[in-house]
């Protein structure tokens, strides 16, 4: 049977063995989660085949819809999702492509990494400098530092009504912020990151029984890559930045 081992290399270039995996995706997010809390001069590495477990938008798609419900069933709220994600993220800063293997392991860290607090600056800032077409990390992160003072402000305004899931108005809507998304359809894991994937990349099928085709005359407000599953290598910080506008404001 394949497995992944994550390695620890302690101070003095001794390397011990932490974990065996079945599974790249599960490892890759360990590590993640080792590497994303108080600096250190440890080093880790994951031990095994490199070559992706997911290659397609489809392979992808599947992994982050069975993680996301397994989210909503163990309780993560999206607060704590959109925290731990920006939390495991940091360390990957410097990189410009992330392969699919390397996304579903972040998005599975962030679902079991310890979410840091919001700070306080995050619901002060209008995010009104935000470019419409956002390209970098800092812009993808930015975007998620909004959501996350979005719903701390939601949370203030007491529970979600009923028919929160027909739409809300984001409450701190700001100027530039069509980037960003000004509506809000989704408020757990699991409904922010099928959205997310099935709005930004495509991939799903209608046996998945999450959504259908639109029959042929309708247009959907979004265009939507649809459940064409098409070879992907890696994913730049501007389609990150897709998936989570996606994952606030796709239906």
């Amino acid at each position: 049977m394949t497995q992944w081992e994550v390695w620890r290399q302690d101070d003095n270039g001794n390397e011990y063995r932490l974990a065996v995996h079945p599974d790249r995706i599960a490892a890759l997010a360990q590590l993640m989660v080792l590497e994303s809390g108080v600096p250190h001069k440890q080093l880790y590495r994951v031990a095994g085949p490199s070559g992706p477990v997911c290659r397609t938008n489809r392979d992808l798609y599947r992994r982050v819809l069975a993680e996301g419900r397994r989210m909503t069933e163990r309780g993560r709220t999206l607060d704590e999702f959109l925290r731990g994600w920006w939390q495991v993220a940091r360390p990957l800063a410097g990189r410009a492509r992330l392969d699919l293997d390397e996304v579903a392991a972040m998005l599975v860290a962030a679902g079991s990494v310890e979410p840091p607090p919001i700070r306080p600056e995050w619901r002060s800032t209008s995010f009104e400098w935000l470019t419409v077409e956002p390209r970098r990390y800092v812009d993808w992160q930015s975007i998620v530092r909004c959501q996350i003072a979005d719903l701390a402000d939601f949370a203030d305004q007491g529970p979600l009504p009923p028919y929160a899931g027909l739409g809300l108005d984001a409450p701190r809507p700001g100027g530039q912020r069509r980037c960003i998304g000004v509506r809000w359809y989704n408020f757990d894991p699991a409904s922010y990151l099928e959205c997310g994937l099935a709005g930004a990349l495509g991939g799903w099928d209608p046996d998945d029984d999450v959504r259908v085709e639109l029959p042929g005359p309708l247009v959907p407000l979004r265009p939507e890559p649809g459940p064409e599953e098409v070879p992907v290598e890696t994913l730049t910080w501007d389609d990150l930045a897709e998936f989570a506008v996606c994952g606030q404001e796709y239906e």
